[in-house]
């Protein structure tokens, strides 16, 4: 846990009018009387922590709250339901939206509506204003162009199986977020087909191209650079990163039938104990400028297009087909397909710490 208190700032009277918020209005759309923030906000998040460190601080300037965060990754979802009657966070930020989904049925969320919501394409925002996307992930196919070529490399997911693919392949492991959404949307694609059964055939012969699964992203790259293999998936800034930074020659496939879009949200957990700073943190958190400023320092992709202009131009260059999701089923299904393939499908010699 982090806790980082300015004494200077929190000898202060801090007082804010959560008017800009867009919630502190009287039924006569009249501002309501002003009102203070707590002394701390507390985030449950699956963000990196040189991320959250930078995002705190920054909210700790602008109000002067102190933030403390838990990193929690696949435990987020857990500890929120564990602590339902009596929520010990503020805020949850970050998960992909199925996760907030899955959480919204509970009733786990604060309605909340920050002056950037209207913003918002539909698709990176719920409907009840209970939680909001910051951060679009691409999730993409990719393979190293001195192992394979335009004509050899694969073109869509279906390809994957393919017999002169075997072991030309490495993937994250069920851990990874992005991968554990990924594997679940190929299966979406046979479910909604009612042909369930087939997906995980599809999933057992994937298996067995699979050379390996990475519990880091880094030893993933690490392989497809040293041609251990030679395609992979990733979100679409790692694979940018690594062909740029780390010199990696890939290239992105455009999948034919398209790219998974993973919406990073954020929301007020349900009576928060400290409810006027977290509704201050979401609307911070998710303004345009803080999105251009993690677009810019930590290779996120912003939802919003004012943040998207002032971005890395490689985020707005690149045009992909998305694929055809319904998050609301995966937010369902999800974790009983992924446990039935970790614990059915996948082969565990393949993993890698």
């Amino acid at each position: 846990m982090r806790k980082k208190i300015l004494a200077s700032i929190l000898a202060m009277t801090f007082a804010v009018s959560l008017t800009a918020c867009g919630v502190n209005k009287n039924d006569d759309n009249t501002p309501k009387e002003t009102e203070k923030l707590e002394e701390k906000v507390v985030i449950y998040s699956t963000h990196p922590e040189n991320l959250l460190e930078f995002v705190a601080t920054k909210f700790e300037e602008e109000t002067g709250v102190e933030v403390e965060f838990i990193n929690l990754k696949g435990e987020l979802a857990d500890r929120v339901k564990a602590e339902k009657e009596n929520p010990q966070a503020d805020i949850m930020y970050g998960a992909a939206s199925s996760v907030f989904l899955e959480l919204k049925k509970d009733d786990l969320f604060e309605s909340f509506e920050p002056t950037w919501a209207n913003d918002l394409d539909p698709m990176f925002k719920d409907k009840d204003g209970t939680w909001y996307g910051t951060i679009q992930t691409p999730v993409m196919l990719c393979y190293n162009t001195e192992m394979l070529t335009e004509d050899t490399a694969p073109k869509d997911w279906s390809d994957l199986t393919k017999e002169e693919y075997k072991d030309l392949l490495v993937f994250r492991n069920g851990l990874s977020s992005s991968a554990k959404a990924m594997y679940a949307s190929l299966l979406y694609g046979f479910d909604k087909e009612n042909k369930l059964d087939d997906g995980f055939e599809f999933m057992k012969a994937l298996d067995k191209n699979t050379k390996k699964y990475f519990n880091s992203e880094s030893l993933q790259f690490q392989a497809i650079g040293r041609k251990e293999a030679a395609i992979t998936f990733a979100p679409l800034s790692s694979i940018i990163s690594n062909r740029d930074e780390n010199n990696i020659p890939l290239e992105i496939v455009d999948a034919e039938s398209g790219s998974l879009i993973i919406t990073d949200g954020i929301a007020v957990i349900k009576n928060a104990p400290h409810k006027n700073a977290a509704e201050a943190f979401l609307e911070f958190a998710g303004s345009p400028e803080i999105q251009a400023e993690l677009a810019n320092n930590f290779n996120r992709m912003p939802t919003l297009s004012e943040a998207l202009e002032n971005s890395p131009a490689w985020m707005s260059e690149n045009k992909y087909k998305a694929m055809d999701v319904d998050w609301t089923v995966l937010a369902e299904k999800q974790s009983t397909w992924i446990q039935k393939w970790d614990s059915e499908i996948k082969d565990a010699s393949k993993d890698v710490e």
